[in-house]
């Protein structure tokens, strides 16, 4: 996954103000991209973050991303193109102590929260990881139809064994 985009920050090159950046994908990890993703095409993608230190000895990884793709119809397997608009927010700290009571973290609704490893914030990882959760999963054409027929509906029914009992059984 990391590497369709290899874009990192080393949490020791982030000054005191925070990072603030805007970045694009080269034509290489577009393609790259849409293998990974099983789709048709990414025609492009760029994100804008920013990085700011946090108290813990952590990071928050706040942005936004935007991308046009191409994916295939589920009904005809034709392109159909689509925008992708998505906002990320992660911290990373180098020790995470977990809650004592799990679903009452996952309820609050804050940033995800991940290992700071090595000192290195995997901007690229959390990028493909929320383009991955945001595209469409059932993209359609707008005049797409599907005419599926059972080819067994215009069959005959096949004779029953208790439709030859039946007509045996007196009429009351």
């Amino acid at each position: 996954m990391t590497d369709q985009l290899n874009w990192i920050e080393k949490s020791a090159e982030i000054p005191a103000g925070g990072l603030q950046r805007d970045r694009m994908a080269a034509p290489a990890e577009c393609q790259a991209l849409a293998q990974a993703l099983d789709i048709l095409k990414v025609d492009s993608l760029s994100t804008n973050y920013r990085i700011n230190a946090i108290a813990g000895d952590g990071y928050r990884l706040r942005g936004t991303l935007a991308a046009v793709v191409e994916q295939a119809c589920v009904v005809s397997l034709e392109p159909v193109a689509g925008k992708v608009n998505a906002e990320y927010d992660v911290e990373f700290f180098p020790k995470i102590d977990a809650p004592e009571d799990e679903e009452e973290a996952t309820i609050l609704g804050v940033a995800d929260v991940e290992l700071l490893e090595h000192g290195v914030i995997p901007v690229g990882r959390i990028v493909y990881e929320t383009l991955s959760a945001s595209l469409d999963p059932y993209p359609r054409r707008p005049d797409a139809e599907f005419n599926w027929q059972d080819p067994k509906a215009g069959e005959p029914e096949k004779s029953n064994p208790f439709a030859a009992l039946s007509k045996l059984k007196p009429d009351r």
